[in-house]
C-alpha cells in the first residue's frame, strides 16, 4: 500500500509538471485545440492521482484489496489515458488518440469497482 502511495504522489508530481509545462512552454508551440487536449491530460492525471490516495486511505470504508485494486487501476488508467494525450500532443502521432478510451475505461471500471467495494467496507 505504502508503494502504490507514493506512485499516486509521484503522479500528481508529474501531473502539476506538466501542467506547468503546458501553460509555459507548450502556450506558444502548439495550437489551442492542443493545449485543450494536454489540459485535459493534466485535469484526468491530477484527479486520479488524489482519488488513488484518498481510496488507500479509506480503510473503514473499503476492504484493502479493493483500495489496492482501484488505486492500482486509477494509476494505470492515468498512464494510459494522460500518457497517450501526452504523447499525442508532443509527437502529432494521431492514433495514439486511440488507446486514450482504454485508459479511460479503467477509470470508469475502478470507480465501479469501488462503487461495490464500499458495500463490503469495515465500518468500524
Amino acid at each position: 500500500m505504502k508503494k502504490i502511495f507514493s506512485l499516486s504522489a509521484l503522479s500528481m508530481a508529474i501531473g502539476v509538471a506538466c501542467g506547468a509545462f503546458g501553460a509555459h512552454g507548450l502556450r506558444d508551440v502548439v495550437p489551442p485545440s492542443e493545449l485543450l487536449i494536454w489540459e485535459k491530460a493534466v485535469f484526468y492525471q491530477l484527479i486520479h492521482g488524489i482519488s488513488s490516495m484518498m481510496v488507500l486511505n479509506a480503510n473503514k470504508l473499503v476492504p484493502e484489496h479493493v483500495a489496492r485494486r482501484v488505486a492500482l487501476l486509477f494509476l494505470g488508467g492515468t498512464f494510459v489515458f494522460s500518457g497517450s494525450l501526452y504523447l499525442l500532443v508532443l509527437t502529432n502521432i494521431r492514433w495514439l488518440g486511440a488507446i486514450t478510451p482504454i485508459g479511460g475505461a479503467s477509470f470508469i471500471v475502478a470507480w465501479v469497482i469501488l462503487a461495490l467495494g464500499t458495500s463490503k467496507g469495515t465500518n468500524h
